[in-house]
């Protein structure tokens, strides 16, 4: 027998799908924090993933019930109670259980200086020193496929695959408004006195704790510096507002303004309408009411991205980006090829130096609290 070309299961109809999904579920409990840790060996995941998010064990694991070309799938789970971040605007609560493609191990570091680690910690660059990075203004290929059960609730707010910047923290505003690149040095000199709380600067306070050990806290008050954050994932896969959408995110600014919140509302977005701000753009690629979206069976994503090319400090677009995205699945017996996403040009990225990494799994936001479900597998990256 033949194999299809793109990896592709059918629907499982089993009575006792769910009591097989209860007895063949292997919590994936390890997590790594892959901007300032290298993963261990017993973090990364089939030789393949870092885990990120919460650490319950229900959050992310190897589903036998549900296998993907003859390997476990990985299900993800959040329930009500598992947002434990605070969301990208401040206000909001957001909950992670995914997996990263991209981290660094202890080998990577193992012929270099120690220096070298401990400057990647502070900057939080670890994972920049390792695998799954591909570089800005590049042209990749990437492929997975996706599993959502009938019984996915509608109104929810997650994402399930998404495409993320690598910020650089030596990238700073000062508290006059003049934004410069730092040496590795000068910012330790910051480091050493002051703390971030996302991208905003406090003086650090001296104090004890109940034990009489030195502790330092932050000023109430913020102290004017700004540092390079990130923002919007450049490439999102998810559902919100009763739709299954797709979006690019662009910002060619080179210290990313936090107060700019350019981002399109699926509901209310016509497809490949871009809505702009001086330097961001964010456009709906694709979006499809949730009720067609099909389900108990896999979905293989193939999607053909050219990254868009930013010239950094002059903060202009060098090159757009262009965007290909097929989806295919098995519905009633025949094969199903849909061409969603047809060769746009589209303004698709950040500008940032260090490139993209990729990341699967749930990432619930908007303080939704909807418990959500879902499995993911066979992912592979490509940089053409």
């Amino acid at each position: 027998m033949k194999k299809n070309l793109l990896p592709i299961a059918t629907c499982l109809l089993s009575a006792n799908f769910a009591m097989a999904q209860t007895q063949q579920l292997k919590p994936l409990p390890t997590r790594t924090n892959i901007e300032q840790d290298s993963a261990k060996k017993y973090d990364i995941i089939d030789g393949v993933w870092a885990g990120v998010g919460i650490k319950k064990k229900s959050a992310i694991q190897h589903d036998y019930a549900l296998p993907f070309n003859g390997q476990p799938s990985y299900r993800f789970s959040l329930e009500a109670d598992d947002n434990t971040l605070t969301d990208y605007d401040g206000k909001g609560t957001k909950g992670r259980a995914e997996l990263a493609f991209a981290y660094a191990t202890h080998d990577d570091f193992k012929d270099r200086p120690e220096k070298a680690y401990q400057d990647a910690q502070m900057t939080k660059t670890v994972y920049l020193n390792g695998k799954g990075r591909v570089p800005q203004a590049s042209s990749c290929t990437y492929q997975f496929s996706f599993y959502l059960p009938s019984s996915y609730p509608a109104n929810t707010n997650t994402i399930f695959a998404q495409w993320h910047g690598m910020p650089d923290r030596t990238l700073i505003s000062t508290p006059n408004g003049q934004i410069k690149k730092l040496t590795i040095d000068e910012f330790a000199q910051l480091y050493n006195r002051m703390i971030f709380n996302k991208d905003t600067g406090y003086d650090k306070v001296k104090t004890t704790d109940n034990s009489g050990n030195i502790v330092y806290k932050t000023d109430k008050k913020p102290n004017g510096w700004l540092i390079e954050q990130g923002g919007y994932p450049p490439l999102a896969f998810g559902f919100s507002d009763g739709y299954f959408y797709i979006k690019a995110n662009s910002d060619r600014k080179w210290l990313t303004d936090k107060s700019d919140r350019c981002n399109a509302n699926v509901a209310k977005t016509d497809i490949m309408r871009p809505v702009k701000s001086v330097y961001k753009a964010s456009t709906i690629a694709y979006k499809m009411p949730f009720e067609n979206f099909p389900k108990d069976c896999w979905i293989t994503f193939s999607a053909n991205v050219n990254w868009s090319k930013y010239s950094g400090q002059t903060q202009t677009i060098v090159k757009d980006g262009q965007l290909d995205v097929q989806m295919v699945y098995n519905q009633n017996g025949k094969t199903v090829n849909k061409h969603i996403v047809d060769h746009q040009q589209i303004q698709i990225g950040r500008n940032d130096e260090d490139g993209y990494y990729f990341k699967f799994g749930i990432y619930r936001l908007g303080s939704s609290t909807v418990p959500v479900s879902y499995n993911l597998a066979g992912f592979s990256q490509k940089i053409n």
